[in-house]
């Protein structure tokens, strides 16, 4: 496959042996080497510096003399990205077809700031890693009683091996094939509650103030997220992540949330059992209010969602991410949101993005962020080119520019919004790029912290990240990964790589799932996982 029409490399779409004849456009190409499918061949005779042409832009350069039919790999090519400036060019969009979506709607949660919530969630947050311990003494006291605790589907595996011990039967211990049973929550309390989350971390003093500050602005967006109806904070009460700035964070964001926000200092408490009984009294009560919200219908435009991508394989940038790209182009174009970040995969297509913002102010602020990050990382002798994985490099991205011109396809076609920093909140309708890392969780974290009430998640290598307040969806990029891991896939979109679906269909698929989803209708593979992956991002280097 050839992307882009003046790309000089094409994609193996199967595994293709050396020796075999290959027949492109009028022409035919003898293959030098054995080309494993995800991977690169040369087009043309490259020679010592000549640039790699990738979805019509330059994703690397020659080190060395390249026949045509040749296999590209790290040893003969190297990331090379052009240079980006002021923006150059306005974008003339070409919006999608809506028909099918326009008259649809999704039942959430509608709260004061008229913000719409895809979950109804509370959240305990501990202001400093001091207070994680009680944290998770509140977490062990509700969850179980209250029904939102799900049994460990592997304690009868232990069970049934310790008895097996006991019995002194090694040999059928090794050959014991019990795997996991019943993992279903016991009956719920509240009906009208999907779950309570508890956000530990290891932040909140010791670090540089920025990080502390850094931290209350990603707990207050959690807070402001849709997808929460309340929080229960604890503080220590002498530590940097000040309850002061979380609560002027949260006033930003949404200023008329109306949203019970509990905050308990154990200094001012007594002692700690005094403490926690008051978190708990109060966190019941507020819980029993709560659970009166029900879901009714909402506009598709009260939609706000996160892109990203983890696991990236060669298939991801011409099936997976454009899909998702065309759903993206598709709720913006019906008036919602969406949000793409991971700024270290972005390198070497900062220029088109910059030319798709909607005005200058945008563009210098995206230069900037990402001319800033890259310093930082320069400056402890890393930069974006050390981004991709071992695993991104086995299966086809073996430069960080042929990986973010994949990844970017995330973001579709449309104007870009706005541009915002880590810990900022989204306000426009639209696609906005967020400042993350490249790594998955703390880049999902940033978002739902961002507001995004939805995230689509591509991979193709497979990837079990989720979230504890924003549904994530899992869209891989080839249907063997699909087949292989069913438990932490949504959708596959491996039919565009076998011919039998298009980019738009599978898009169409995704944006029809994400209303389910959205809805309530379906819980999401990392759901059922109980996967609520959340790190928060210390301002340093992290690619």
């Amino acid at each position: 496959m050839q992307i882009h029409p003046s790309d000089n490399v094409l994609v193996a779409l199967r595994d293709l042996d050396a020796g075999s004849t290959l027949t492109f456009g009028d022409s035919q190409l003898t293959l030098k080497d054995h080309i494993a499918a995800k991977h690169k061949l040369s087009l043309q005779d490259l020679e010592p510096g000549d640039e790699i042409i990738m979805y019509g832009i330059t994703v690397g350069k020659a080190l060395e003399n390249i026949e045509a039919g040749s296999a590209l790999t790290i040893e003969n090519i190297a990331h090379k990205t052009t240079a980006f400036g002021e923006k150059s060019a306005d974008l003339d969009w070409i919006k999608p077809d809506i028909s099918r979506f326009k008259d649809k709607t999704f039942m959430g949660y509608h709260r004061n700031d008229g913000r719409v919530g895809t979950r109804n969630y509370w959240v305990v947050i501990p202001l400093v890693f001091c207070e994680n311990r009680n944290v998770g003494v509140i977490k062990e006291a509700f969850l179980e009683e209250l029904g939102f605790a799900k049994t460990n589907p592997y304690k009868n595996l232990v069970r049934e091996m310790a008895d097996l011990y006991k019995k002194g039967n090694q040999s059928a211990i090794e050959s014991l094939a019990s795997g996991p049973s019943d993992s279903s929550a016991s009956s719920r309390i509240f009906d009208n509650i999907d779950g309570i989350k508890f956000l530990t971390h290891q932040l909140g003093c010791g670090g540089t103030r920025q990080d502390s500050e850094a931290l209350c602005a990603l707990l207050a967006g959690y807070i402001a997220n849709p997808n929460v109806a309340g929080a229960t904070i604890l503080s220590l009460g002498c530590q940097n992540a000040e309850a002061e700035t979380l609560f002027e964070k949260l006033n930003q964001f949404s200023p008329n949330h109306g949203k019970p926000t509990l905050l308990f200092v154990q200094q001012n408490e007594g002692t700690e059992a005094q403490m926690l009984t008051k978190a708990i009294k109060s966190t019941f009560l507020e819980l029993t209010k709560v659970n009166e919200q029900k879901r009714k219908p909402a506009q598709l435009n009260h939609l706000v969602m996160g892109l990203e991508c983890g696991g990236s394989d060669g298939f991801s940038g011409i099936s997976a991410n454009p899909a998702v790209g065309y759903a993206s182009d598709l709720l913006v174009t019906l008036g919602g949101s969406t949000v793409l970040s991971e700024f270290p995969e972005l390198c070497g297509v900062e220029q088109e993005l910059i030319n798709r913002c909607v005005d200058d102010e945008k563009a210098e602020k995206f230069a900037h962020l990402m001319e800033s990050y890259n310093s930082r990382a320069e400056a402890v002798g890393s930069g974006f080119d050390m981004n991709p994985s071992p695993g991104n490099i086995k299966d086809g991205l073996i430069t960080d520019a042929i990986k973010s011109a994949g990844a970017a396809k995330k973001g579709g076609t449309s104007p870009v919004q706005d541009v915002l920093d880590y810990g900022e909140f989204v306000k426009n309708p639209g696609l906005t790029l967020l400042c993350t890392p490249g790594n998955d969780v703390e880049s999902t974290t940033a978002m739902a912290g961002a507001g995004c009430n939805v995230i689509l998640f591509t991979t193709g290598l497979g990837t079990p990240t989720g979230n504890p307040v924003s549904p994530v969806v899992k869209i891989s990029s080839n249907t063997k990964l699909a087949t292989k891991m069913p438990d932490i896939i949504d959708i596959d979109s491996g039919g565009i790589i076998s011919g039998e679906k298009s980019i738009q269909d599978v898009g169409e698929e995704i944006l029809e799932y994400v209303i389910q989803v959205a809805s309530g209708e379906t819980l999401t593979k990392a759901q059922q996982l109980d996967q609520d992956d959340f790190i928060p991002w210390k301002r340093g280097v992290s690619l």
